[in-house]
């Protein structure tokens, strides 16, 4: 082969090494992953120093500095987040009135969403682009003897929520929005009740964060506060770092709703309701094919009913 021949070849190897090299690199590109999206729901009851119902009641004077620990966890689980590698936050005010953290107070990498009456309440905002889902400040389900502040969507109204005869703390009816979706609820914080119902729920491989430990109903051995910010901070992170361990939480359709109130002047207008059947004099039951419609159908029996 003459010389003029050899690096004539040598240029076609290289031309070709080339093209192979931007291929690669452009199906590489082609399947880059897309950037991590959390989603943050967080009450009020099981966030960190909160043990009475004056501190999460608007107007009274514990609540101002109530909505500043609110802000302080989120805060704490944002920071996780983006150690995780988290893009995009998305933060759902879920207490109450749903105006209880300050935007001003809530680190700016998050997004707020905030008010009330929203249609998926304390889940407003969750889509399937969102990687992985986290619970802060949450609160056990109503009749949960060492639990801080216990109840179920509304204190005055409802006594039990069962889904396919299985009684469901916010947590699980909320995780099952979450996985109607495909998102993974991945951590939960709050007292060691709500810790332990994620689990019995949820499975043993969430993340759960332990913020206090009920002494009944309105006192609570609390985590100092900078150790229980670092513990949601770490959880998050760790949480996020492993996702795949916990999935999607989806109940099997279709669903049976069992509400239990108070009194039976409350059922007395749910049961007013078309396709429910009235079970007892305080329980009332209805059947969904479609979890988001059976849910939207419980809230609006919840919020008809008068308080007792």
């Amino acid at each position: 082969m003459n010389k003029r021949m050899t690096v004539a070849v040598l240029s076609v190897a290289l031309l070709a090494g080339a093209a192979l090299f931007s291929l690669a690199a452009a199906q590489q590109k082609g399947v880059a992953k897309p950037p991590l999206r959390v989603y943050i729901s967080v009450d009020m009851e099981g966030i960190s120093g909160v043990v009475h119902s004056d501190q999460v009641t608007s107007g009274t004077p514990e609540y101002g500095p109530a909505r500043k620990w609110m802000a302080q966890d989120v805060n704490a689980a944002v920071q996780g987040a983006v150690e995780a590698g988290a893009a995009e936050i998305a933060v759902n005010d879920s207490h109450g009135s749903m105006r209880n953290i300050d935007p001003d107070e809530l680190d700016p990498r998050a997004t707020l969403i905030s008010g009330s009456p929203k249609p998926l309440s304390m889940m407003e905002g969750i889509d399937p682009s969102f990687a992985a889902c986290l619970f802060i400040g949450y609160h056990a389900k109503a009749g949960t003897a060492d639990a801080t502040l216990d109840h179920t969507i509304s204190g005055s109204v409802v006594r039990s929520i069962r889904v396919n005869g299985v009684e469901m703390p916010e947590l699980g009816l909320n995780a099952a929005i979450a996985g109607y979706y495909g998102v993974p609820v991945v951590l939960v914080s709050g007292d060691a009740a709500v810790c332990r119902q994620a689990v019995e729920i949820l499975g043993r491989d969430i993340v759960t964060v332990q913020v206090k430990e009920a002494i009944g109903r309105l006192a609570a051995k609390l985590v100092p506060m900078p150790e229980s910010r670092r513990l949601i901070r770490a959880g998050a992170k760790e949480a996020l770092g492993r996702l795949g361990a916990v999935k999607p939480f989806k109940p099997a359709a279709p669903y049976k709703f069992e509400l239990g109130y108070h009194v039976s002047a409350q059922a007395d207008m749910g049961a007013m309701v078309p396709g429910v059947t009235r079970q007892d004099a305080r329980t009332l039951s209805f059947v969904a094919d479609d979890y988001i419609e059976g849910f939207l159908k419980l809230r609006a029996m919840i919020n008809i009913a008068p308080a007792r």
